[in-house]
């Protein structure tokens, strides 16, 4: 794991349109609630699972709600030999942190990956 990344860097990533791939970790209810524009969506659970997803990878970001879980997440594709190459962070603050500077984008699109596990609806959780 390469770090932290600060909202604002991330932000300036998204607007040169660098190649870096977002990650939001939370489940698929979460994501549909609000994500950031171009992020894709791999719960935390299958994240394992789908570590191969990200063989051709450069530059990943994980997200999740307040920039904890991410750590972990990113610590776990870091561990991937597959991941060797890639610039891997987390998210510092997560998208509380996101969402009070700038704006987050609500439903699918379609760069957006959900996930139908009935794991995934935790309707609790605020985003």
């Amino acid at each position: 794991m390469d770090g932290e990344i600060t909202i604002d860097d991330l932000h300036d990533l998204l607007e040169r349109d660098d190649d870096v791939r977002i990650v939001d970790i939370r489940n698929s209810m979460q994501f549909e609630h609000g994500h950031i524009p171009g992020s894709e969506n791999v719960p935390f659970h299958e994240l394992t699972a789908r570590i191969d997803e990200f063989d051709d990878a450069d530059r990943v970001v994980t997200v999740c709600p307040v920039g904890k879980s991410s750590i972990q997440a990113a610590r776990l594709l870091a561990s991937y030999e597959g991941s060797a190459d890639a610039h891997i962070e987390s998210l510092a603050g997560g998208l509380d942190a996101w969402a009070e500077s700038y704006e987050l984008v609500s439903g699918s699109t379609e760069a957006d990956t959900t996930s139908n596990d009935a794991a995934d609806t935790d309707s609790s959780a605020p985003f």
